[in-house]
């Protein structure tokens, strides 16, 4: 399989290229989509700690260690 090289100048006209067609997100969207990430984390969060402690209660209870 023979591959195309390119020299270093025509790379970076066409990452130019292609970085000009990125659309970027607002501020606005920024900063929802990061209060988003921080709301689901926190929910994980108590998921995840609510999970942690019923289990030790639960295994506990099964081997007896809670007398």
């Amino acid at each position: 399989m023979a591959s195309k090289t390119t020299n270093p100048f025509t790379f970076l006209q066409q990452v130019r290229a292609e970085t000009a067609k990125v659309t970027w997100p607002s501020r606005r969207e920024t900063m929802i989509s990061t209060v988003m990430v921080l709301v689901f984390a926190v929910i994980a969060m108590i998921f995840f700690f609510t999970a942690d402690v019923a289990m030790g209660y639960a295994i506990e209870w099964i081997l007896g260690l809670g007398r």
